[in-house]
C-alpha cells in the first residue's frame, strides 16, 4: 500500500512539474492543480496508512493521528487560494498581452 501510495505521489509531482514547465499559461494552472494535490497527498500518507482506525482517542486502540488531516486541510485552503490568484494573474495577462504565453511574447512563426 505504502508503494502504491510513493507510486501515486510520485506521477502527480513529475505530471505537474511537466505541466508548469509549459509555455501556456492554462498548463500552469493545471500543473500548480497537481502538485498541490501531490502535496496534499504526501502530508495525508505522512500520518501513516492505518484502516479502521478511529479517529478520537477514547479507547486503549489506536487512533489515527489528526495533525496530518489538519495540514491537509489548510493546505487544500492554501491551494485554492493560490489557484485563484494564478488563474487571475494570467487573465490580467491575457487582456493586456492579447496571448497567453507565459513570458507574454506570443508564438513566433
Amino acid at each position: 500500500m505504502e508503494a502504491l501510495a510513493a507510486l501515486a505521489v510520485a506521477v502527480l509531482t513529475a505530471c505537474g512539474t511537466y505541466l508548469v514547465l509549459r509555455a501556456r499559461t492554462f498548463t500552469v494552472v493545471l500543473g500548480l492543480s497537481l502538485l498541490s494535490y501531490a502535496v496534499n497527498l504526501f502530508l495525508f500518507f505522512s500520518g501513516r496508512l492505518v484502516t479502521g482506525a478511529p479517529p478520537l482517542a477514547g479507547g486503549a486502540g489506536p487512533t489515527a493521528d489528526p495533525l496530518p488531516q489538519a495540514l491537509v486541510l489548510t493546505a487544500i485552503v492554501i491551494g485554492f487560494g493560490m489557484t485563484a490568484f494564478v488563474v487571475i494573474l494570467a487573465l490580467r495577462a491575457r487582456g493586456e498581452l492579447n496571448n497567453d504565453h507565459v513570458d507574454g511574447k506570443g508564438d513566433v512563426p
